[in-house]
């Protein structure tokens, strides 16, 4: 069986449309809020709590997906090892574009059939880079090593595969989130390498402006952000892709924190002066969580409850488990 019908089957074992058929409507049939017979408060945050559970849902299996087309091509005998370590040149950096030509055949395998990735990369146990697929990238980088890298140091450590946080990529100068599986040798069990995939924030971030927020121009927006609390993409279209710095962080709201400790539901934050409900949901893929933030202005008049609390009037009141 050739590797790119590996990777195609891989590709669809779990076939996911990424928030694009979400609508945030009261009036959606896919979720009645009429048969709650609760105040427009409560089904409104009802309504909320539904939704980003559903989009980080959608993107742990998005996520998921993609890691495993990593796990299983990393078992390949094209991938699990290195056999042009002697040609990895420090100017270039890596090995030569016709170098190692089985291994970057299974990176543009998958780069063809699983577009929720930009690139493909293989590294050495000691960080150096081997090779980058599109090989334009392996000629932008800016570094031979990279073993500082979360992704990096998260997947040699646990031993497993690793969500990174949102870093800006050496080779596009721009956000990139990364996915990294450690290989170890069957004989001694010794660091072979690190095979890793960087995933594609603009068509995460395309996905997420597709969805159809009711009050957007009111002060709705929807926010995934990493385990840092750096934002990685925005539904108000203001996209860190164009960006070669991080420059919006939600780490200092309870939400967030919420989010990142693994639960769900709704609280009232101060953010940027205005009072606004945020739901809140984890999203758990590999050894990291990032977070999904629906954020809309706050009515003093509503009631809005949750999974843990209840809120009226800005007094928050902790429920008995």
């Amino acid at each position: 069986m050739s590797v790119a019908i590996v990777v195609g089957m891989l590709a669809i074992l779990v076939p996911v449309s990424l928030l694009t058929s979400v609508t945030l409507s009261s009036s959606s049939s896919s979720f009645s809020l009429a048969d709650l017979n609760q105040t427009d408060g409560e089904m409104i945050v009802a309504y909320n709590n539904a939704v980003v559970g559903i989009l980080a849902n959608e993107l742990e299996t998005k996520i998921n997906k993609s890691g495993a087309i990593l796990e299983i091509t990393s078992k390949l005998q094209e991938v699990e090892s290195a056999p042009f370590a002697s040609s990895i040149s420090p100017e270039l950096p890596g090995i030569p574009n016709d170098g190692d030509m089985p291994k970057r055949k299974v990176a543009q395998d998958i780069l063809n059939i699983d577009k929720d990735f930009q690139v493909i990369f293989f590294l050495m146990p000691n960080g150096d880079i081997y090779l980058v697929e599109p090989y334009s990238q392996q000629q932008n980088l800016t570094g031979n090593n990279y073993a500082f890298r979360d992704y990096y140091k998260g997947a040699v450590e646990s031993r497993n595969t690793y969500l990174s946080d949102v870093i800006i990529s050496a080779a596009l100068g721009r956000p990139q989130a990364n996915i990294a599986v450690p290989m170890y040798s069957e004989n001694n069990g010794t660091l072979v390498g690190l095979w890793a995939g960087g995933l594609n924030l603009t068509s995460l971030s395309e996905s997420l402006q597709a969805v159809n927020l009711t009050n957007n121009e009111d002060g709705e927006r929807i926010v995934i952000v990493d385990q840092q609390g750096q934002k990685i993409v925005d539904s108000r279209g203001q996209s860190i892709l164009s960006n070669s710095t991080l420059d919006e962080s939600f780490a200092d709201l309870q939400s967030f924190r919420n989010a990142i400790n693994g639960q769900s539901g709704t609280i009232t934050e101060i953010i940027n002066g205005t009072v606004m409900a945020v739901s809140y949901h984890p999203v758990n893929a590999f050894s990291n969580v990032w977070a999904v933030l629906f954020m809309q202005p706050y009515d003093d008049n509503d009631v809005v409850v949750s999974d843990k609390t209840t809120v009226m009037q800005n007094d928050i009141v902790t429920q008995d488990e």
